[in-house]
């Protein structure tokens, strides 16, 4: 089957020069639901080049489509985006999570040139292994009360909700994207018991499994952290904190903030038409 005819359009011009890493890493972008940033993701994926894209799970939300069908143009133009950088040569390997649990059994296939599985091993430039998984193997409420973990996902989808009309008074005043979810997570007790508890085992499997590190998603807390002899990293989300994971040629990894970002952006350009 040949490609549709719009992957091979030219790229739109843009003032701004791309950033260009050897790798990203990004997840947790939960296609399908009213909280996705894909106005964000897409913007970010305009902005970036890299030899490597991993998708660290739950890019599209079957749990809630399930459950109602929600897909505006946006969330088309993210997937559009995503094959016509697989088209133009990058690697893309979409590591499966439990939101879209249903592409497991497609492990080791390719389909628009993005290969599906279920965990990678990564080398870094420097020449450090690192575990690739989206991290639900490793989530306690998920692996052995799965009714309790669809109780919290409605409880998140309300918050959620709150989010987009926070952030859309908050854009009509001018101000940043803010994250409600992101902000009481980070204050509450026992989440903030919950995350270390998920960090502890994630680094606990890759020390086991003799790699140097570890890069997972699922609990929307970018992160990278020393933890024992390994390094732990979390690429965040794309729904609360819109963050990516980048390596750099030389083999540096870092957090990448694109709602920071922006509003630096932003505010630069602010002061250079007032100046």
């Amino acid at each position: 089957m040949s490609p549709p005819e719009w992957i091979f359009h030219p790229e739109p011009k843009s003032f701004r020069p791309k950033a260009k890493f050897r790798t990203i890493w990004i997840s947790d972008i939960h296609l399908g639901t009213k909280g996705c940033n894909a106005d964000l993701l897409l913007d970010f994926l305009h902005s970036v080049e890299c030899e490597t894209l991993y998708l660290v799970g739950d890019i599209i939300d079957g749990w809630r489509l399930k459950k109602g069908w929600y897909w505006p143009d946006s969330h088309n133009e993210v997937v559009r985006r995503i094959l016509k950088i697989a088209h133009k040569g990058t690697r893309v390997i979409f590591v499966v999570g439990n939101h879209d649990e249903m592409l497991r059994d497609y492990a080791g296939f390719s389909f628009g040139g993005i290969t599906l599985a279920r965990e990678a091993i990564h080398e870094t430039a420097d020449g450090r292994l690192l575990l690739i998984t989206h991290g639900d193997a490793f989530d306690g409420v998920v692996l052995y009360a799965r009714w309790l973990a669809f109780l919290g996902d409605q409880a998140y989808n309300l918050l959620l909700r709150a989010n987009v009309w926070i952030n859309f008074v908050r854009k009509r005043l001018n101000l940043p994207y803010w994250s409600l979810s992101s902000y009481l997570k980070r204050r509450v007790k026992n989440a903030v018991q919950y995350v270390c508890a998920f960090e502890d085992a994630v680094a606990r499997e890759a020390a086991e499994r003799g790699v140097d590190g570890v890069v997972c998603g699922h609990i929307h807390c970018a992160e990278i952290r020393r933890i024992g002899d390994v390094t732990y990293y979390n690429d965040g989300d794309w729904v609360e904190s819109c963050t990516a994971l980048t390596e750099a040629f030389d083999g540096t990894i870092q957090i990448l903030d694109w709602a920071e970002q922006r509003a630096g952006n932003k505010a630069n350009l602010s002061e250079s038409s007032i100046a």
